[in-house]
């Protein structure tokens, strides 16, 4: 069982940045895709980054330019650097980790990112 945990979060002003990590235990990262979420007061969940395990990655248009996923496989890792954050950027942000073609997949307990003046 793989267990997820997030860190970073917290408040930044308008045009700040901050730095998400997932950290994981349980199980290597390796085989596994990782996706950060975030889900906004009142809205569904949402894609925000994917990275596959041969580190191919994709963007949500919003964040595209703004946002970078990485992974390190061998720290057992994977991170969001966001910059320019804006207000529309707020919302809890979920670490995830799918296993391709089979049923595991396993969601951290989420980091608040709060963007306001």
């Amino acid at each position: 069982q793989v267990q997820l945990v997030e860190s970073g979060g917290g408040l930044v002003q308008p045009g700040g940045s901050l730095r998400l990590s997932c950290a994981a235990s349980g199980g290597s990262l390796s085989v596994y895709n990782m996706a950060w979420y975030r889900q906004a007061p009142g809205q569904q969940r949402e894609l925000v980054a994917s990275i596959s395990r041969s580190s191919s990655t994709n963007y949500a248009e919003s964040v595209k330019g703004r946002f970078t996923i990485s992974r390190d496989n061998a720290k057992n890792t994977a991170a969001l650097q966001m910059n320019s954050l804006n207000p529309e950027d707020t919302a809890v942000y979920y670490c995830n980790a799918v296993l391709r073609g089979t049923v595991f997949e396993y969601w951290g307990q989420g980091t608040q990112v709060t963007v306001s003046s």
